[in-house]
This record gives C-alpha cells, sequence and structure tokens, in this order.
C-alpha cells in the first residue's frame, strides 16, 4: 500500500481528493508540521461469512462454570 502524507495546514487540501486517494489503496497520513495526527485507509467492509462449528474442541466451559464464587474468593483471601 502507498502511503502518503499531507500537512493540515496545506491549503490545497480538499478532503473530496484525500478520500479518492484513500478508495484507490492509498494510505493517507495527515500531520501537522512533523507530528503526526492521523490515518486515513479505506475501510474493510466486506465481512466473511461465519461458519458454525468450524473450530470444534478450541473452547469448554467447566461443569462447575455457574457455581457460586467461595467467600474467600470475595474477602480477598483467596
Amino acid at each position: 500500500m502507498m502511503t502518503k502524507t499531507v500537512d493540515v495546514h496545506d491549503p490545497q487540501l480538499q478532503l473530496d481528493e484525500l478520500l479518492s486517494m484513500v478508495e484507490q489503496g492509498v494510505e493517507v497520513i495527515l500531520t501537522d508540521g512533523d507530528t503526526p495526527l492521523a490515518r486515513l485507509v479505506p475501510m474493510n467492509l466486506v465481512a466473511g461469512e461465519r461458519v458454525a462449528g468450524l473450530n470444534p474442541g478450541a473452547i469448554w466451559t467447566s461443569d462447575d462454570f455457574d457455581d457460586p464464587l467461595p467467600d474467600e474468593f470475595w474477602a480477598g483471601t483467596l
């Protein structure tokens, strides 16, 4: 990805031009002099479809998951 650095005080700065560059895949770094302020990058709006059961056994829940916690836990002595 190409990167372009733009000073926010540039009198030629136009938001529509910056967004056009971002749409073309250019990362735009907005600066105040030499200080970076923000980065404009394209948003990834296409989320992949979620598939149930893709990683069976990857997580587990113990049998006592919802049992009350002992008093020592709440007293901070555990």
